[in-house]
């Protein structure tokens, strides 16, 4: 799929059908993920992936939208540790893995840590490190087809803001 309209007519997943995603698909992503451009090449994080169904509820628990993890065929969590831009790199990164499971038609949707003492009970991971955010992938319970519109009518169907009142030039 062309790299555009891969962009503009992606949206969120929030319900997932119940198949597995195929292993090399998985990999793709992942590998998206980690090859996203990170603050001086620290590449200060890291991807935990959730495959366990009890991991998975125990997460759920400490998330803001459990049900869209709960019907996820695969959930990544994306650990950041150090200083710096630890966000932006992190959302690089989740961007990355989300445009290439949409370019395969898998649907995702990110999750914020409501509880992240919770989210340490299942994760384990180190005091210095935080969780950015939990991403869920799966085949989307509605199916979509991004090349059924133009990039102009995905993105005269997208709920943002004009154009002319976001972008300013001087």
């Amino acid at each position: 799929m062309d790299a555009f309209l891969t962009i503009v007519s992606r949206r969120e997943a929030r319900e997932y059908d119940s198949r597995p995603l195929p292993e090399d698909a998985v990999r793709r992503i992942l590998e998206a993920g980690r090859l996203a451009g990170s603050s001086r090449n620290r590449q200060a994080r890291r991807f935990v992936v959730l495959r366990d169904r009890r991991l998975i509820e125990h997460a759920a628990e400490a998330v803001y939208s459990p049900g869209n993890l709960l019907e996820a065929a695969l959930v990544v969590a994306i650990v950041v540790s150090g200083k710096g831009p630890l966000g932006f790199d992190a959302g690089r990164a989740a961007q990355n893995m989300m445009l290439a499971a949409h370019s395969e038609g898998i649907g995702s949707c990110p999750n914020g840590v409501a509880d992240a003492v919770g989210m340490e009970a299942v994760l384990g991971h180190a005091e210095d490190e935080q969780v950015a955010t939990l991403i869920s992938f799966g085949y989307p319970g509605r199916p979509r087809d991004p090349k059924r519109r133009s990039p102009e009518e995905w993105i005269a169907r997208a709920d943002r803001l004009p154009f002319e009142q976001l972008i300013e030039e001087r």
